[in-house]
């Protein structure tokens, strides 16, 4: 069965509306580092959330991929810079890594077709 990273997503993000009811300080506490992590300095916006990607690949995570490229769609990231990530990704991470990469390229896919918002 093929995933849908808008229906990922848009599941996950109403469940964590429940964490945010329930642990707000914990919730407040993460979006605050996420926020401080992911603003432009000495690397941009756009580099961080690459990182992110990268690291979201790495680590198998659907959810966080389907979130990260949103974003860098966003940030308007080109097909080109999220291919060079995601060849970084697959040299570092091999065979399961490149398996994510894949799903990353699907994501975008999905997404970049509405612009996501």
């Amino acid at each position: 069965m093929s995933k849908s990273f808008t229906t990922i997503t848009s599941d996950v993000a109403k469940t964590l509306g429940t964490l945010r009811k329930e642990i707000p300080d914990t919730m407040q506490g993460f979006n605050a580092l996420s926020k401080a992590a992911l603003a432009s300095g000495a690397l941009s916006a756009l580099d961080k959330e690459l990182i992110a990607l990268a690291i979201g690949v790495a680590s198998r995570c659907d959810a966080c991929i389907g979130f990260h490229v949103k974003a860098l769609i966003r940030l308007g990231v080109s097909r080109e810079q999220l291919m060079e990530t995601l060849g970084v990704c697959t040299y570092m991470g091999g065979g399961p890594s490149l398996m994510y990469a894949a799903e990353a390229v699907r994501a975008y896919e999905e997404f970049a077709v509405g612009k996501a918002t």
